[in-house]
């Protein structure tokens, strides 16, 4: 269970203080749980007959991105670490929409384990239309120094070369599909930093800046290439991140005053994905509460 204390004498305390002693963090563990879906929003069969491997998709933003996903009509495939009970829980989410749902257990810092599971999202569902380089971890430190070579090295091999590993073994699938998209997620952190996530912010810097270079490369092929870059969203991460009492407060400082939830950034990767952004290729949308970012 997650570790709970007393709510802090804050008014900007939005929930209860809570950590979790490990990454990426477990959605079963969290209070409140993170709303992963609007019921109040339809399926219209935008992305009817896709198929799409999300990283990362078994809790948080990854389990609204794929259970929407599922609503309009797309199969979907999910890598993720270790989390067996949140990605099947996701699982039957995406099954109750009438999607199938393919999952996948593997560290995506590995090449080996990127191209196996693309290999089998195709090989079980029978291609690949849209992929969702999600997944991603982060670790605070209050100094350049405390940052060890193993921590730099696991940050950016799991945030930035698994998006080079899993986009390289999706070519050959993307190129045959109709309407093929690539979305990536990067951060509020790219554009404004955060001084105690300084490999973090770094990453998806860079994540920005892979978006931008690949969407050139691959408009010839005529495959989209886009980023989501969430502002504070109430994610398994979080608790796992951060301590009890910043946790309590999380988003509080943001514009609209709250943390984001799961679902109001997965709308922005069913728009990318579907026949509506057909014209919007190397773009950031910046679903993060009103803070204003230019780029």
């Amino acid at each position: 269970m997650p570790n709970q204390s007393k709510e802090p004498s804050n008014e900007k305390a939005l929930r209860p203080a809570q950590e979790q002693d490990r990454q990426p963090g477990r959605e079963s563990e969290m209070t409140p749980p993170p709303k992963y879906e609007n019921p109040e929003l339809k399926g219209s069969g935008r992305l009817q007959g896709r198929i799409a491997l999300v990283t990362g998709g078994d809790s948080g933003i990854g389990r609204a991105i794929s259970v929407a996903f599922a609503r309009e009509g797309a199969d979907v495939a999910i890598a993720y670490l270790e989390e067996d009970e949140d990605a099947k829980e996701t699982q039957r989410l995406v099954e109750e929409k009438g999607g199938r749902c393919l999952l996948i257990p593997c560290d995506i810092g590995s090449r080996a384990a990127c191209i196996e599971a693309v290999d089998q999202t195709a090989a079980d569902l029978g291609g690949l239309d849209i992929l969702i380089n999600n997944a991603a971890e982060q670790h605070p430190r209050e100094t350049i120094g405390q940052i060890t070579e193993e921590q730099l090295e696991k940050t950016f091999r799991t945030n930035v070369f698994s998006m080079f590993y899993l986009t390289s073994a999706a070519m050959p699938h993307l190129e045959q599909s109709g309407k093929p998209a690539i979305i990536n997620t990067t951060s509020v952190t790219a554009y404004r930093g955060s001084p105690e996530l300084l490999d973090y912010s770094s990453t998806k810097a860079a994540i920005v800046g892979f978006t931008r270079s690949l969407a050139g490369q691959l408009a010839p092929k005529k495959i989209r290439v886009n980023a989501v870059a969430p502002g504070p969203i109430w994610t398994p991460l979080i608790p796992a991140t951060f301590p009890a009492e910043e946790v309590a407060t999380f988003g509080s400082d943001s514009p609209l005053g709250r943390a984001g939830e799961p679902w109001e950034c997965a709308e922005c990767y069913v728009f990318l994905a579907s026949d509506a952004a057909s014209y919007i290729t190397g773009q950031v949308i910046h679903p993060n509460g009103g803070e204003i970012i230019n780029g």
